[in-house]
């Protein structure tokens, strides 16, 4: 969000009830210029923008409260502002990632010289899990406050992103392989979810998460482009053992049919083995797993899909059910389960969440269904199914 465009005049005191949270926050050098045509920088956040270019104006203008992440200035720039009462947290050199970052990745920026002849290593995101593989475990608590900083970042500009929209979850496991029919099936509920109007979030990864947001990617496309699309990918069914063949196979889809619908991943440099996934329009890419997974949840505010899948989309059940079980989040959301034989016999989780939800608010928002083609209607229907009064529901 930008900021309002009536800020203080430098000879008045800042208001401090008049701007909250993103209000107060300069994200872009437009809009770094809109407020400084009112006179004063007061008060506001300035998050990774390259005011090389605006020095005479920083020299000149009121900057008390204000604070500078990541900002590049000159020095004599970056003096006064100091010496007027503003903070200022200088970019860190050598960094594989911007830890002050204003915005979500998009996988063109995480992908970057995945053209060249050195493929996946080279690009952004297999640089920034080098450097947490490298900083990870030496007890080196500067490193800790930039992952803490980055991914604090990260979820600031993914509520910005969010905004008003209704997220539906579609979680899965990463082994599912391109040109299965189980792959076709999860990306075709991803585009008819998507079609609806939902905004479709994953854990931005392989597998079933790549299928979904292939799915919301091909939104806008007639039916046949997906077909085409599942073909061209076929070609390169894992990203084992080379994730340049594999994204490279992506970014073909992606050249060939720009523009596509958005989606949001969510993925985490903690399992640096799996890459993000290219059709996620938007992707908020964090260290910390544990914040990844709870965020990814909470965001879900119309529902999330359980697609088969193993020890994580198990652990993703359960961490889903904790909050609708309390109603740590308000009214419990729905919880539809693909696969009967897969969660009733292989891992069998629903009848635990059945028994859960025995009794509580939530036994109204919970389904198992066979197939992925029942999951949108019995989605829409918990969706517009009020929840129970704990104690009113079925038992297990």
């Amino acid at each position: 969000m930008q900021p309002n465009s009536e800020s203080p005049t430098p000879h008045c005191p800042i208001d401090r009830s008049q701007r909250r949270g993103s209000d107060r926050e300069i994200e872009t050098l437009a809009a770094f210029d809109r407020v400084l045509a009112a006179g004063s920088l007061r008060g506001y956040r300035v998050q990774s923008v390259d005011l090389t270019g605006r020095t005479s104006a920083l020299l000149g203008t009121p900057a008390a409260d204000a604070v500078f992440l990541g900002c590049r200035m000159e020095p004599e720039a970056a003096a006064s502002v100091r010496a007027d009462g503003a903070l200022v947290f200088p970019p860190i050199p050598d960094l594989p990632f911007d830890p002050y970052r204003a915005g979500l990745y998009s996988p063109g920026e995480l992908f970057e010289a995945l053209a060249t002849d050195t493929g996946y290593p080279a690009t952004p995101d297999a640089q920034a899990y080098d450097w947490y593989q490298r900083t990870m475990s030496d007890g080196d608590v500067f490193a800790s406050m930039l992952r803490g900083i980055h991914d604090d970042a990260i979820s600031d500009a993914l509520d910005e992103h969010l905004a008003g929209a209704r997220v539906v979850g579609i979680m899965g496991g990463h082994a599912l392989e391109r040109g299965s029919d189980a792959y076709a099936g999860a990306a075709r509920l991803g585009r008819q979810l998507a079609r609806t109007g939902l905004t479709v979030a994953t854990g931005g990864g392989p597998g079933a998460m790549e299928a979904a947001n292939l799915g919301a990617y091909t939104a806008p496309f007639d039916d046949a482009m997906l077909d085409e699309s599942l073909a061209l990918l076929a070609k390169v069914p894992h990203f084992s053992p080379s994730v340049t063949d594999w994204a490279r196979a992506a970014f073909e889809v992606r050249d060939r049919w720009p523009d596509g619908g958005d989606s949001v991943g969510i993925p985490t440099w903690f399992y640096g083995h799996e890459p993000p996934n290219a059709f996620a329009t938007h992707v908020a890419k964090y260290f910390v797993n544990a914040v990844r997974e709870d965020g990814l949840l909470a965001r879900s505010n119309a529902g999330v899909v359980f697609l088969p899948g193993a020890a994580g989309t198990v652990q993703e059940i359960f961490d889903n059910a904790t909050p609708n079980y309390y109603g740590s989040r308000g009214e419990p959301t729905p919880m539809v389960l693909v696969d009967r034989v897969h969660w009733t016999e292989r891992l069998p989780a629903w009848p635990l969440l059945q028994a859960l939800a025995a009794e509580r608010a939530m036994s109204d928002k919970i389904a198992l269904v066979d197939s992925v083609e029942q999951a949108p209607e019995v989605l829409a229907r918990l969706t517009d199914t009020p929840a129970s009064a704990p104690g009113t529901g079925p038992t297990a």
